[in-house]
């Protein structure tokens, strides 16, 4: 059986050539689904003989469907371009998409978090499986614009072997993420009429820190393990009070129009 690796890009080409480089060995078809990257996104994907597509920007879900939809093998490895095979995991997904009598049509596969050029093993940064491969007819994403998840009702099998998630190269590139998803985060809490509290804004991030640093074994990750604890609560923190200066502001829109300003 053949496989096709799909992934969507915008602006990737600090982390491509690495993806790219690491899924060469077992792809029969690397398929880009791009929403109008300036850099050399389309030249490195190219030089890797990657079908290379532009689709204006739909929405984490939508996006990842289109390039499944492009794909012609029957097998789809969908990843990110911030992500990484190792070599285990290729090995593992050679043998099998050559196994016709697997009987398995969906896998979650173990991550691992590389942050500031440190594999990350504690604090709940590693050790979580998302489906990443699957057979093209066996589901699709959801329509979230943040936090998609692939919706199946086949049986999921498990992959130990591990996609490795170059999340963050340094603190500017933490930041520049941590503005984006709060406010990508905030909107799609605003879609599901979730509302932002006292207790959402200040004690749920007490909280997290508390769970990531010490329950989850974050300080085991020396200084990075501190940062990601504390960064991670106030991206929860942030991301609550984006979704209060949504609501207020929805609401100062809809106050002007009644008064008619």
């Amino acid at each position: 059986m053949t496989l096709t690796v799909s992934i969507i890009t915008l602006n990737e080409e600090k982390n491509l050539a690495r993806t790219l480089e690491s899924v060469k060995k077992f792809a029969d078809e690397i398929v880009i689904v791009d929403s109008g990257s300036t850099d050399k996104t389309e030249e490195i994907a190219k030089n890797f003989n990657a079908k290379f597509y532009f689709q204006k920007w739909l929405g984490y879900g939508p996006q990842r469907n289109k390039a499944i939809e492009l794909a012609s093998s029957e097998w789809v490895l969908n990843i990110d371009a911030d992500e990484e095979i190792s070599e285990e995991l290729a090995k593992k997904i050679a043998d099998i998409k050559d196994d016709k009598n697997d009987k398995i049509d969906v896998f979650k596969i173990n991550f691992m978090s590389v942050c500031f050029g440190k594999k990350i093993k504690h604090g709940g940064w590693s050790n979580s499986y998302r489906i990443r491969l699957f057979k093209k007819n066996s589901g699709r994403f959801n329509e979230n614009n943040v936090h998609e998840e692939f919706i199946t009702n086949s049986h999921i099998g498990k992959i130990n072997e591990y996609i490795l998630h170059h999340s963050y190269s340094d603190l500017e590139d933490y930041f520049t993420k941590f503005n984006k998803y709060t406010t990508l985060g905030a909107i799609e809490y605003y879609k599901k009429n979730k509302k932002a509290s006292l207790v959402s804004i200040v004690l749920n991030p007490i909280y997290k820190f508390i769970r990531m640093y010490f329950f989850r074994l974050g300080f085991l990750d020396g200084l990075e393990g501190f940062i990601l604890a504390i960064t991670s609560s106030l991206y929860t923190m942030v991301k609550y009070y984006k979704l209060k200066e949504i609501y207020r502001n929805n609401a100062y829109i809809k106050e002007g129009f009644k008064n008619g300003d």
